[in-house]
């Protein structure tokens, strides 16, 4: 079954609305992309106008930023601590943006979009 964003059967008063066209192209979606630690892999995905979207599906490496130094590291994944987007998340260390994350250099919070750019990044606390 498929995913669409589209205009509500309901009217904010509750009256139903009859629909005014099929579907279109434009009001797809798609399932959330749930990054997880593994060996990187990379989807490729049509997006929009000429852009194409590159989900990541597993990623072992993090770009991890010391505010206090004001420098970037490139440090491995060790685990998953804490996903406050979703319980069942922190379960299956599923790494979202707001994600803690234990690293080679120390703990994290996650500040990119993995499932959205295929790139992890993340600032030590």
């Amino acid at each position: 079954m498929g995913v669409w964003h589209r205009r509500s059967r309901r009217s904010p008063t509750g009256a139903k609305r009859k629909p005014f066209r099929s579907k279109r192209k434009f009001e797809m979606g798609r399932v959330p992309t749930e990054t997880l630690v593994g060996e990187p892999k990379l989807l490729r995905v049509d997006s929009k106008g000429t852009r194409k979207k590159t989900p990541a599906l597993r990623l072992n490496m993090v770009n991890v930023t010391d505010p206090k130094k004001n420098v970037t590291y490139r440090a491995e994944i060790l685990d998953v601590e804490e996903n406050k987007a979703n319980m069942d998340y922190q379960r299956r260390k599923v790494i979202t943006r707001g994600t803690i994350i234990k690293t080679s250099k120390g703990r994290a919070r996650v500040t990119s979009r993995p499932g959205q750019d295929g790139v992890l990044n993340a600032v030590l606390i």
